[in-house]
């Protein structure tokens, strides 16, 4: 039997390792095991527990509401580690999220399927500020912006910004430079943006998403490891 509460918990996993969060998304082995390099951690949401178990991987724990996590998966798997928590107000995205303390989470399996579960992940981004968290996928990276960050960029990189509520900020090493800028996202925003050199963003709130190339998942970890982190409960 799995572990069962009402999802009232804070912390279900803590951990000093960088978190791999496995999502149900189809991910290549190599792609994976590119991962498991930089966060040894793995966490399973929900049916992400199956491809865990497809490519040899017993997770360290497994969160969710476990409505898309087959019944075999679900008997392979030690029950101590299988947390059911049955709220319906979020995503088994966002209870992982908002359960797992670690220094850093690589969330894999979560981009390049379903568009309207996609748009729900960068929700749950926005939602959780304080959580230092990127979404890996096929060909881009994705994060949440944290109040001050250095990148380290090649001249050239695309450095896309998308807000998810109105935020302004400030940029040093852009092309285009945001200062002054009202973002929304049925107003401004700042996709295919270029960084002439390193780098630096600062934004007064919560809410801009930050886009680059998966090949810039070092540097991206790296920036994010230095910055400060958002309250866990910002202000509107």
């Amino acid at each position: 039997m799995a572990n069962t509460n009402t999802g009232a918990e804070k912390s279900m996993v803590e951990t000093d390792q960088k978190v791999t969060l496995l999502g149900p998304v189809k991910v290549k082995a190599h792609d994976l095991d590119d991962i498991l390099t930089l966060a040894p951690f793995v966490v399973a949401a929900d049916g992400g527990a199956a491809q865990a178990l497809d490519k040899g991987l017993i997770p360290k724990a497994v969160l969710g509401d476990l409505d898309s996590l087959p019944q075999s998966a679900r008997a392979a798997l030690p029950p101590e580690i299988v947390f059911q928590i049955d709220e319906q107000d979020s995503t088994d995205f966002e209870k992982c999220l908002a359960r797992i303390e670690a220094p850093m989470i690589l969330c894999l399996g979560f981009a390049g399927g379903r568009i309207d579960h996609e748009l729900a992940v960068y929700s749950a981004l926005v939602k959780h500020p304080q959580t230092k968290c990127i979404v890996v996928g096929d060909h881009d990276i994705v994060f949440a912006a944290p109040p001050d960050m250095s990148l380290d960029l090649p001249v050239g990189a695309r450095v896309s910004l998308f807000p998810m509520r109105r935020v302004q900020g400030a940029s040093r090493g852009l092309r285009w430079p945001i200062a002054g800028l009202g973002f929304a996202p049925d107003r401004k925003i700042g996709t295919s943006n270029e960084a002439t050199g390193a780098v630096n963003l600062q934004f007064e709130r919560p809410g801009m998403l930050v886009i680059l190339a998966r090949d810039h998942l070092a540097a991206a970890m790296a920036a994010l490891s230095l910055s400060p982190r958002w309250p866990a409960s910002s202000p509107d």
